[in-house]
């Protein structure tokens, strides 16, 4: 990875590139695979309702290959525990890409404040990213049956991972 860094507004183009094809694919996050632009710079840009949101992207050679971001995960008394996404440009994979921005987020979260991360929907299917995730230290915590409505495979376990933060 040549660089990983805050977003800018001026990054959009790129992270759109991203956040397009992921989300099309119906197989990985919930997000309604026919979403409008306006409606994903609001989702992946914006504050949430748990607090500020920080959204990242990674520079691979001289184009934004990942992007990420970092929001508390729930509001007041529990918001030392961060939540995070990922996605990776469709021709980016397999270029350690996603555990740079991984390894990238866990290092900001602890300089944000964050004791722990946790990852509330991993489609069981997706086992590249269960596997990385793994990788990186965390852990199941949970199994939430048929909580994910996959493209493909329909009603789909998701899990629930979870990492402190050292």
């Amino acid at each position: 990875m040549d660089e990983i860094r805050a977003a800018r507004p001026a990054d959009w183009p790129g992270i759109w590139e991203i956040f397009r094809p992921v989300v099309e694919r119906g197989d990985s996050y919930p997000y309604d695979p026919d979403t409008t632009e306006d409606e994903a710079k609001a989702l992946w840009l914006a504050s949430s309702q748990t607090g500020p949101q920080a959204t990242y992207i990674g520079i691979l050679d001289g184009r934004v290959a990942g992007t990420y971001y970092l929001k508390p995960n729930q509001p007041e008394l529990g918001k030392h525990v961060c939540n995070a996404g990922y996605m990776v440009h469709p021709d980016m994979r397999r270029r350690g890409v996603g555990r740079a921005l991984c390894a990238h987020s866990l290092e900001e979260a602890k300089r944000l404040g964050f004791t722990a991360m946790q990852y509330n929907l991993v489609v069981a299917s997706n086992v590249r990213a269960i596997d990385l995730w793994t990788e990186m230290g965390f852990e199941t915590v949970g199994t939430l049956t048929k909580a994910f409505r996959h493209k493909e495979l329909g009603l789909t376990d998701a899990l629930v991972m979870y990492r402190q933060i050292d």
